[in-house]
């Protein structure tokens, strides 16, 4: 293709480029990381009359196939997505949801949806849509030759009566203001034919809300169900009058009168059908005791009622046939009419939209022409404070939810002079390049649809007949294309359906290539980093690049022309070794981050060997401790059973003894041996009675002070039982003590020592304990406090001992599990409760019995590394 050149048209593109690319049009490239990025963008190049206008419905499939991968890029799905939420009409929102947004397929149809999205926002409350539904499937049906229901069609009418509704709400709005702001949302439905007469027909033969057709809808109809209506009754008067006397005739329990087989019957014990004379039988009951019979006086009248009722039906048809008739002749306007009511929905959905983020009306720019005398006029694309919508979105929909929102995104400024061909976009790594050219891509979309865009002032963007974009990876291993190979695959489709009026985005070209030497018909941007907080700003910074322009400031300062040219030529001298120089700073590189991965690598073992010596130092002694359990409850056993044989030979030794002196002894001295007897049993008893309790050697019984974790002695309790302390209460020595599952309040007169808390030490005894209040959730702390004051537990590692599983029990049960569990800890003993994701139930409560258990010090929420787990202290 010969590039033309006109009065309007100047083409600008560089002679290297033109022997692969044989058409005029503006391109933003952008290099890979972290060199510069070209964003080619093509401004419009001609005017109003000459724009061309690419339609959908006939785009060859490469381009269908372009613009879909373009659209799924730059995410223009998720924008129109977000439509749906302020659309009113199912098919605006199925429409929305599918991303079937209207965009404008020429300059002047997309300034007359922005037209339309203006006046939207210019209501005062929504239109109602109501009674509007998506009817479009039932008037295919029509079409079709298929029969339609009662409810289609009424759902067809009352679309068609709502639709009406919408006109005659703009026109009541239009005559209020007669200022004609809400001229484009009525000229939608202006012409449009409201199809008055279809609807009356079918108001007028069917009740939408039984969905019946009325007897109204015909004469033949009317007469009909007349006589159906008569015939009915005198059927129903014989046959009651037939069960009564069957009734009274003891041949029923109770009269019945029922339709079987579709005919009127009375019913009859099976024993008495003869009451029936000459009736005819048409069912049973189930268990044949009862006979549901045709009088032979009600056959005729049967026989009457099934004909009407077949006559009613088809008369029925036959209406129905003719309003589906009707629909489908009318298919045209009533889709006609439904696609201006999606028009007229999407436009207030749009409306909505751009209030919601605070949007602003864009206005198309004119490359060749300068009508506007401010400063924009200078630009072809002119936009101030955009940000990007779908990070505005997260924003808007996190305050709206109420809940802690991200910060807003960074708003850009986009200048694009007119006689700008293409624009590098250079800068640092997550600089936001990308985001740029995606920001401008949807603004572009967006402007085409009618959408507002949230941006300041007055926005002036060229109206592209395409927008293509090759942003992302397109390695593709189903089609054996590597990263390289997808990127170029992707530029020769682009370059296939492209023309003058696109705008190209595409990402990661141009390798190894320095933004500040290129050619005079590029435009420069450059990402801002800032050198302080080493971080991007993402901000643009227009007519700079990421490195310096040092040849273009010397010529505009006014060096000599013969010196910046020997300068240029060392620059094409030196690119080989700039390329090798930039081959030793990435190995260099490489090389660190290695360095730096083993580095981490070695402190992550030592740190695992650390974990597992700590675990096999655990799991020794938890083995050693179950053995000594083990040793010390056989040691118990022995030492109970030698008392038992002791007790055993001493009672045997008394019997003995009591039985021969009962025989060599006389009647009178009974009672005297049996009291005898009675004292040698009691000296037994009392001599293996474990009265004689062992009190600790370093404190008298009459300074004792009860202490967290003490083993006591308790008066009254029997059997020699020792309890653990396991509260202090107040200053008079009293305390709560526990034996097994039951915990008493005991006074300091009611204990004797047996032996202290395994925390205690040696001069433990002249400690005062202190009081329990609300302020000193607990006084046992003291007994196990560093130097500094904090309080030391055991180590954090959970094993089988200290760890209670709350998974799967019920609320109740778990609640009592782990009370359990609490108690029976030792103290300053961590205690790992598992209680799972799930509902949230038993983690409730589990949290709520540590927050209240007196026991407990305090306790961890489930972390990253230990989901559905709580780590309590327990003191």
């Amino acid at each position: 293709m010969a590039m033309a050149a006109t009065a309007k048209l100047t083409l600008l593109l560089p002679t290297t480029l033109t022997s692969t690319v044989s058409f005029p049009t503006r391109v933003v490239l952008k290099p890979f990381p972290p060199l510069q990025r070209l964003v080619v963008a093509a401004a419009a190049a001609s005017s109003s009359s000459q724009t061309l206008s690419s339609s959908h419905s006939f785009e060859t499939p490469e381009a269908r196939q372009i613009r879909l991968e373009t659209e799924s890029a730059l995410e223009w799905g998720s924008v129109c997505a977000r439509l749906a939420d302020f659309a009113a009409t199912a098919a605006c929102c199925a429409a929305c949801v599918e991303g079937r947004v209207a965009v404008g397929r020429s300059r002047e149809e997309s300034e007359r949806l922005i037209e339309q999205t203006a006046a939207a926002v210019l209501l005062s409350a929504p239109l109602d849509f109501g009674g509007v539904e998506d009817v479009s499937a039932v008037v295919a049906a029509a079409t079709g030759g298929r029969l339609l229901a009662v409810r289609e069609i009424c759902g067809v009418g009352r679309s068609i009566r709502a639709a009406r509704g919408v006109f005659d709400q703009l026109q009541s709005l239009a005559q209020e203001t007669q200022d004609g702001r809400f001229s484009p949302l009525l000229d939608v439905l202006q012409g449009c034919d409201f199809l008055t007469e279809l609807v009356q027909r079918i108001e007028f033969c069917l009740d939408s809300t039984l969905s019946l057709v009325l007897d109204r809808a015909s004469k033949k109809l009317e007469t009909i169900r007349r006589e159906r209506r008569r015939n009915i009754e005198m059927l129903e008067s014989l046959l009651k009058d037939t069960a009564s006397k069957i009734f009274q005739a003891g041949g029923i329990d109770s009269p019945v009168v029922t339709k079987r087989r579709s005919r009127m019957c009375v019913g009859v014990k099976a024993s008495q059908k003869n009451l029936v004379p000459g009736g005819i039988i048409l069912s049973s009951s189930g268990s044949g005791a009862t006979y549901f019979m045709e009088p032979r006086e009600a056959v005729e009248l049967n026989n009457r009622e099934v004909k009407l009722s077949g006559d009613e039906r088809a008369e029925e048809l036959v209406i129905l046939g003719l309003l589906t008739s009707s629909i489908a002749d009318s298919q045209l306007k009533i889709r006609n009419l439904m696609d201006k009511i999606l028009e007229l929905d999407l436009a207030c959905a749009r409306g909505s939209y751009a209030l919601w983020t605070n949007g602003v009306k864009p206005s198309f720019s004119d490359s060749y022409s300068s009508s506007q005398s401010d400063q924009s006029s200078d630009y072809s694309v002119y936009i101030e404070g955009i940000r990007h919508p779908l990070l505005l979105e997260q924003s808007l929909m996190a305050e709206d939810s109420n809940i802690e929102a991200s910060e807003m995104p960074v708003p850009l400024d986009m200048w694009v002079k007119k006689d700008a061909r293409i624009v590098v976009i250079s800068g640092p790594n997550t600089g936001g390049k990308t985001a740029t050219m995606k920001t401008l891509g949807l603004s572009s979309l967006m402007s085409k649809a009618g959408i507002f865009f949230p941006a300041k002032g007055r926005p002036r963007i060229p109206w592209f007949d395409q927008v293509l974009a090759d942003i992302g990876d397109h390695q593709s291993l189903e089609h054996s294309l590597s990263t390289f190979s997808g990127h170029i695959s992707r530029l020769r489709r682009i370059v296939e359906v492209v023309s003058k009026d696109s705008l190209v985005l595409i990402d990661e070209i141009g390798s190894g290539t320095d933004p500040s030497e290129v050619d005079s018909r590029f435009e420069n941007a450059a990402m801002e980093f800032c050198l302080e907080t080493l971080q991007p700003t993402y901000r643009i910074l227009w007519d700079s690049t990421g490195k310096s322009n040092a040849l273009s400031i010397a010529k505009s300062i006014g060096f000599d022309q013969k010196v910046l040219d020997r300068a240029q030529e060392w620059v094409e001298k030196l690119l080989p070794d700039k390329q090798k120089e930039r081959q030793g700073l990435l190995y260099d590189s490489l090389l660190n981050e290695r360095n730096l991965l083993e580095s981490q690598a070695n402190e992550a073992a030592s740190v695992l060997s650390q974990v597992e010596g700590l675990y096999s130092e655990i799991r020794l002694e938890a083995d050693d401790l179950e053995s000594r359990v083990a040793a010390l409850r056989t040691r118990g056993t022995q030492k109970v059973q030698q008392e038992l044989k002791v007790v055993k030979s001493q009672m045997d030794t008394i019997i003995k003894n009591f039985e021969v002196q009962l025989k060599n002894s006389k009647l009178e001295q009974y009672n005297s041996l049996l009291r005898k007897a009675e004292a040698a049993t009691a000296s037994v008893v009392a001599a293996h009675q474990p009265n004689e309790i062992t009190f600790s050697d370093d404190e008298s019984q009459s300074l004792f002070v009860p202490q967290i974790g003490d083993k006591v002695y308790i008066q009254g309790l029997g059997g020699g039982t020792v309890a653990t302390v396991i509260e202090t209460l107040g200053e008079d020595g009293s305390c709560i003590v526990q034996y097994g599952k039951i915990k008493v309040q005991v006074k300091r007169s009611k204990m004797k020592l047996v032996q202290r808390g395994i925390n205690e030490t040696a001069t433990s005894s002249s400690v005062k304990p202190k009081g329990r209040t609300p302020k000193q959730r607990s006084a046992a702390a003291e007994t196990n406090q560093s130097q500094d004051g904090s309080v030391s537990f055991g180590p954090v590692v959970q094993t089988s001992k200290n760890t209670v599983d709350l998974r799967g029990k019920r609320v109740s049960e778990a609640s009592y599990e782990l009370q359990m569990a609490i108690d029976a800890c030792r103290p300053y003993q961590v205690l790992f409760v598992v209680h799972g994701m799930g509902t949230g139930a038993v983690k409730d409560c589990a949290i709520d019995v540590l927050r209240n258990h007196p026991r407990v010090a305090k306790f961890e929420d489930e972390s990253p590394l230990n989901y559905g787990c709580t780590v309590a202290y327990i003191q």
